[in-house]
């Protein structure tokens, strides 16, 4: 079963490369996505402004359960003490991510970055981070880090102004 994907952008993206992706982001070096539409229109409209350009939402169909079934897949179904310590290790430049084909879980947005930033600097315990997270609704990112797998599991649609 596929479901529909979106990246946010100022620029149209039909095929998506993953080691284009910055590396020591939440989920590793790959292709970000996100089922919630709205989240992608945000995030095009934060990039636009900082690129002075067009907000853009690439949409693409993702063959998501085959993925989960065929290759290696982590899922955080919340903000909890294993995704604050993989969002840790990758701000830190451990790279958790470097075993996996496929991230998906709660983005450290706005929102959520300063707690996590709070913990790095071990300003708070970790029993109080989680408890602040616990506060906040996660919205949702899907990184894709192997090419092979987005290659063949990621469909371009199309792509639409972000407004």
């Amino acid at each position: 079963m596929s479901i529909i994907a979106y990246h946010g952008s100022t620029e149209i993206v039909r095929r998506p490369v993953c080691l284009l992706g910055r590396p020591n982001l939440d989920f590793g070096q790959g292709f970000y996505l996100t089922d919630r539409k709205e989240q992608a229109i945000r995030w095009a409209q934060s990039v636009a402004i900082r690129r002075k350009a067009e907000p853009l939402v690439n949409i693409y169909r993702l063959e998501r359960e085959t993925i989960l079934a065929e290759a290696r897949c982590k899922v955080f179904g919340a903000y909890d003490s294993e995704w604050l310590d993989f969002i840790v290790d990758s701000r830190s430049g451990k790279n958790p991510a470097a075993s996996y084909d496929y991230i998906e879980g709660g983005i450290a947005n706005d929102r959520v970055i300063d707690t996590v930033n709070l913990y790095i600097a071990k300003l708070i315990t970790a029993e109080k981070a989680l408890e602040r997270l616990a506060q906040c609704r996660p919205n949702n990112q899907i990184c894709l880090l192997n090419q092979c797998i987005t290659d063949k599991y990621l469909a371009y649609e199309r792509t639409e102004p972000a407004y």
